[in-house]
């Protein structure tokens, strides 16, 4: 890898490190920010989002209340979530508090600590690699934020409906624990959110040659079954939002493998320019 504004300089290992340290410095130091601002703004944090889909009148709950009703249903259509949400520990909501900023300062900042890494490894690409990249922060930070969506207004919701509802016997009452609850809505939110970024990855594994088209259509069947273990791990263990959950995935592997068909044909495409180019 050369130095940035020095291409005739090549860099040390040891310069490496230096760097990468300095790019890691610059993305902890954006997640502190936007974690600090979390922490004052804890009211809006949890009361509005953390909470929202603890609450009847959550978006996703008065869309699904009318889809149902409108099939003859009544499934998503309550005044009350039948559980209480309780910290049993001293230091439980300051602890909860501390780390829901931190994980906000890791997703509202997501775009930037892109950036960072763009930033260390594009000088070791060459220049029509780095042209041919140049959307990479941008549709990366919206596949990301697209995933995160679709966990908090979805995935969340569904699992804390179900689980919240969900009783062995009338004799036991759910009271859930701040931290148990939590834990609910930031893996929906971040799980989500990283699969998202499937044809970003599919689409880096094809040009270093891991994989290809045949391959990914190969194990199209493998692949679904994955992702039907991959929604079953993420949803409560209803058919239904394993569904919701499985079709948006399987979209993904199927742009993944447009992508990879793309990426291949533009490096065959290269490849003759090449050869075209040494016989003249």
């Amino acid at each position: 890898m050369k130095k940035i504004g020095s291409p005739e300089k090549e860099m040390s290992f040891l310069d490496h490190l230096e760097e990468l340290r300095w790019h890691l410095v610059r993305s902890t130091f954006a997640v502190l920010i936007v974690a600090v601002l979390a922490f004052i703004f804890k009211r809006f944090i949890f009361d509005v989002l953390i909470f929202g889909p603890s609450k009847p009148e959550f978006a996703t709950y008065s869309i699904f209340c009318e889809i149902s009703r409108s099939l003859g249903m009544d499934t998503f259509c309550f005044q009350e979530m039948p559980f209480k949400i309780q910290s049993r520990t001293m230091a439980g909501q300051f602890s909860a508090h501390m780390w829901t900023s931190i994980y906000a300062g890791i997703i509202v900042a997501f775009p930037y600590i892109l950036f960072e890494f763009w930033k260390f490894i594009s000088p070791g690409l060459k220049d029509k690699e780095r042209k041919s990249s140049r959307g990479f922060i941008i549709i990366a930070s919206l596949l990301f934020f697209v995933g995160v969506l679709f966990g908090y207004y979805l995935i969340a919701p569904l699992s804390i409906n179900f689980l919240g509802n969900y009783q062995v016997s009338e004799e036991v009452i759910n009271q859930f624990d701040l931290d148990s609850y939590i834990s609910l809505v930031r893996t929906s939110v971040l799980a989500c959110g990283i699969v998202f970024e499937l044809p970003i990855i599919m689409y880096i594994l094809t040009k270093i040659g891991l994989i290809t088209p045949e391959i990914l259509r190969k194990y199209r069947k493998f692949a679904l079954i994955i992702v039907l273990i991959l929604s079953a791990l993420i949803t409560p263990p209803d058919i239904v939002s394993q569904i919701i959950v499985a079709i948006p995935i399987l979209i993904l592997y199927e742009v993944s493998i447009y992508i990879s068909k793309v990426v291949i044909r533009n490096q065959a495409r290269e490849e003759r320019r090449k050869k075209k180019e040494q016989r003249q």
